[in-house]
């Protein structure tokens, strides 16, 4: 997008990468800055550094910029994709600059060097010497000016803008701290030759005149600036799951271009063209395969461990490995269409969203600094009345700004959130965002489609029974070639099982279908039937009593019941339904064992729901509902008190999805509902369903516990500041350390694992 662009007459979102952050207070301004403006409605996220807008008619993607830019931060549009995402991605998280070195770390290493010697004269009275002092006053400023500089600059900056920040107590405190110590160096007693300097960790001190605080100036400057380094550490490797599914697509592709194999970029593809996929290479794009047989390896994308066959017309996914043969790949979707883009489209919509807890932080940390600031100079004033000492008044103060720290608040959730819905993403699990973490909670009932869901959605042969006296293979080959000539799922559920049981089957002459009723054909000179019982009969070829009572068992558990036939006399009844998956009782198990009540849900008759919710370990069952009646039976449940959660795959699931309070979306299904879903299950396999629910509640109770702690830790360290029971170099070690522990504890969410991997 340009900065000509023109005025946009709808409604619009774009995304903007924000620079000068640093802290939560910094995100709650400019978002309070841009939602100012009409028809803006924005969420600044501090941890990823970009702000969501949408906004109406009348405003362009310049005036939002100009507005962050006016609050003293910079905005921008992200820059097109790299050729290296994660490069890129680590970029936009504060990292260095590819072959450069890191600003920060640098500005850590000298300040730390030139700390250490400060800290130790001012700490261990053995070590000072005559005249220490003004060697440590040398160590400290350049200290203090360059290691404190970003500090100092986003003070002035805010405070140019009326604001305060982080920044603002850091540079206060600091420079305090450094101020009160020239002072006593050059107009009191300090600069004395001889002079010895004690040490407590409380506040407290004899002559105010004699009292320095350059070791408190130093170190406070330095244990911020290793805390900073620390959390942007931390908050790249939380994003590392998002940026390691952005790298896993190809980065070049073999096209044919007139029967000749082309190397080019992947992002190049257009829809319609025909690429090669060599054996351990990458699938470029989400297409279909036109030529050639293979295992697709689709582990990295959908967790999935098995390896898929494919054939001709089979689809494939961009980023998933070939394991097998040579393929000829038609690609149906590129760029931001395909499954991999629209995945990782949906976990970085997942990480900038907030929860309620969050939103009530970040508005604690909009007015947190001023009243901090106020907070210190009331510490001041009461200790100055209390105690007549000008230098404990001053460490009370001083501990006051330094201990203060809002960036725990602003890094509880997106930290979280970031990890999270990374791993979740590694594991084939897509979170829409964290208001879905609410709901995760409080669901009681899960509601599972039934085709497609709990059962493979395909027909299957399930069992043969043959007259006294048939040879099963021979009724497998005989009816396996006839139903090859036909399309319906039935015929190609008998045909795929008869080829796999007796290898290659004849070919059949005379081919004719009676619809709804069945087919026959000649194989091996054979007038062979296949279709109902009422089609055979009308044929002379009545079903003897053993195969009546095999028809009428199937059928009465829910099967379709195919009979077969030749040269005049019936010989065999074939079962085929649709098949239960082999891990859905399993799911059903992880299910309960969440405290959640499944109930089975279907068009089918109830005969096959029941045989089904046998199978699998379901004692609700709700069948031959029409596909418009199943929000209506959402609907009932919740008015019943239930919390529902739905899982489905299908077009005629989406509105049910919708309704539901959580909406759990088969990836294997249609746009429409993994649109409606709140959580997107990438693979078939319903014991995802189980993992993402355990996943979501997990990262809800680390955002919750991280947002304790930062609320905690402030509650009680402010306390004891002001009443001076913390020196301000603990003070800043401890400040820096909440943030670091926040983001470490986030990390502990890329140890997630699926309940079980085979």
């Amino acid at each position: 997008m340009s900065t000509s662009a023109p005025v946009r007459e709808d409604p619009d979102r774009v995304e903007l990468a924000i620079g000068g952050m640093t802290c939560a207070s910094c995100a709650a301004r400019i978002e309070k800055k841009l939602n100012r403006l009409d028809g803006v409605q924005a969420s600044v996220n501090f941890a990823t550094e970009k702000a969501r807008v949408d906004f109406g008619p009348g405003i362009r993607v310049e005036d939002l910029i100009a507005t962050v830019e006016k609050a003293g931060y910079t905005a921008e549009l992200p820059p097109p994709p790299e050729p290296e995402p994660a490069a890129a991605a680590g970029a936009a998280a504060g990292a260095a600059e590819p072959g450069g070195p890191d600003p920060l770390l640098q500005r850590l290493r000298i300040s730390a060097a030139l700390s250490v010697p400060v800290v130790l004269l001012s700490m261990v009275p053995a070590l000072q010497f005559d005249d220490w002092q003004w060697l440590a006053f040398a160590l400290t400023g350049p200290v203090v000016a360059y290691g404190g500089w970003p500090f100092h600059r986003a003070a002035w900056t805010n405070l140019r803008h009326r604001a305060a920040t982080m920044d603002t107590l850091v540079s206060l405190g600091t420079l305090a701290a450094f101020g009160w110590s020239v002072w006593a160096l050059f107009w009191g007693d300090a600069g004395m030759r001889g002079m010895k300097h004690g040490f407590t960790l409380a506040v407290g001190g004899a002559d105010a005149a004699s009292t320095l605080y350059l070791e408190t100036a130093a170190a406070v400057t330095t244990l911020i600036l290793l805390g900073r380094f620390f959390e942007a550490r931390s908050k790249r490797r939380a994003g590392a799951a998002l940026r390691a599914l952005l790298d896993l697509g190809a980065k070049d592709v073999a096209v044919l271009r007139g029967g000749r194999e082309v190397r080019v970029p992947a992002d190049r593809l257009q829809v319609g063209d025909r690429f090669v996929v060599r054996p351990g290479e990458k699938v470029a794009t989400d297409g279909v395969v036109v030529e050639g047989t293979s295992a697709i390896d689709a582990s990295m994308l959908t967790g999935e461990p098995v390896p898929v066959e494919v054939a001709p017309g089979d689809a494939v996914t961009g980023a998933t490995l070939n394991a097998g043969g040579r393929l000829v790949v038609e690609a149906a979707r590129v760029g931001a269409d395909t499954q991999l883009a629209r995945m990782a489209k949906l976990v970085e919509d997942a990480q900038m969203g907030k929860a309620a807890a969050q939103r009530l932080a970040d508005r604690i940390s909009a007015v947190f600094v001023p009243v901090v600031i106020l907070l210190a100079a009331a510490t001041l004033a009461t200790w100055l009345l209390v105690s007549g000492n000008p230098a404990e008044a001053f460490t009370a103060a001083v501990a006051v700004l330094i201990i203060a720290c809002p960036c725990a608040l602003g890094l509880a959730t997106p930290t979280a959130l970031m990890v999270g819905t990374g791993r979740g993403a590694q594991l084939g699990i897509l979170i829409k965002g964290p208001e879905v973490l609410e709901t995760t909670r409080t669901v009681d009932t899960v509601v599972l489609d039934k085709t497609g869901t709990v059962t493979t959605g395909r027909m299957a042969l399930t069992a043969v029974h043959t007259a006294d006296g048939e040879d099963e293979e021979e009724v497998l080959r005989l009816a396996g070639a006839l139903e090859h000539a036909s399309e319906h799922p039935i015929a190609r559920a008998v045909a795929t099982a008869a080829a796999d049981r007796v290898g290659s089957l004849p070919p059949v002459e005379e081919f004719a279908g009676v619809p709804g009723r069945g087919v026959q054909g000649v194989v091996d000179g054979h007038a062979v039937l296949a279709g109902r019982e009422q089609f055979l009969a009308d044929r002379s070829q009545q079903l003897p009593e053993e195969l009546v009572r095999a028809k009428a068992a199937a059928e009465q558990a829910g099967r379709t019941a195919v009979a077969v036939g030749w040269d005049g006399r019936a010989r065999a009844v074939l079962e085929v339904s649709d098949t239960v998956k082999p891990t859905s009782a399993q799911a059903v198990r992880e299910l309960r064992a969440l405290g959640l009540t499944p109930v089975l849900l279907t068009g089918d008759n109830r005969a096959a729901a029941r045989s089904v919710a046998a199978e699998v370990g379901i004692d609700e069952v709700i069948a031959e509902v029409l596909p418009e009646d199943k929000v209506a039976t959402v609907r009932r449940l919740q008015e019943q008190g239930r919390t529902v959660a739905m899982v489905g795959d299908g077009v005629n699931d989406a509105a049910a999805l919708a309704q539901a309070d959580l909406g759990l979306a088969m990836g294997t299904g249609t746009d429409a509902a993994i649109e409606a879903g709140d959580l997107t299950l990438v693979r078939g396999d319903l014991r995802v369903a189980a993992d993402a629910i355990r996943l979501a509640r997990r990262t809800l109770a680390t955002i919750k516990g991280n947002l304790f702690w930062a609320f905690a830790y402030n509650v009680a360290a402010l306390p004891l500041a002001a009443l001076g029971l913390l020196n301000p170099v603990i003070a800043g070690a401890a400040m820096a350390f909440s943030s670091v522990f926040v983001v470490t504890n986030s990390l502990r969410l890329r140890t997630f694992q699926a309940a079980r991997t085979d």
